[in-house]
């Protein structure tokens, strides 16, 4: 087998939709026994304590999961298109196969928004 280029590989999951994007990184995840998160970082504590100190930190980035389609299945799925770049097949295929993670790491804003449309065509939608 010809090496390919990183240029090549660019090039390749250029092409891929986010839904065929990934199911690759999960089938490499598995293969190589890694995971492909990005690093945490580090939130050193302020050293004066206080109630500062012990609040939770404000979420920042949702996934919006769709859970179930309803009775406007047609409508979930144009949804579903407008809010990604998923073509009609892939986004029946993610509606059919519904609960599934529609959005990962957006912010609250977009979160919001997407839960809103989803559940005017009728979806059932959570936000974790």
């Amino acid at each position: 087998m010809a090496k390919l280029s990183n240029e090549d590989l660019l090039a390749a999951f250029e092409e891929m939709t986010l839904l065929e994007l990934s199911e690759f990184v999960k089938l490499f995840e598995d293969k190589f026994d890694v995971e492909a998160a990005a690093p945490a970082a580090v939130v050193a504590a302020p050293t004066g304590g206080g109630a500062a100190a012990e609040a939770e930190e404000e979420k920042d980035e949702f996934d919006v999961v769709l859970e179930a389609a309803g009775d406007k299945k047609i409508q979930v799925i144009k949804e579903v298109r407008g809010l990604t770049s998923l073509g009609l097949k892939e986004a029946k295929d993610l509606v059919d196969n519904a609960p599934k993670p529609l959005l990962e790491g957006v912010n609250k804003e977009t979160a919001d928004k997407a839960k809103a449309a989803l559940e005017g065509a009728g979806a059932t939608v959570t936000l974790k």
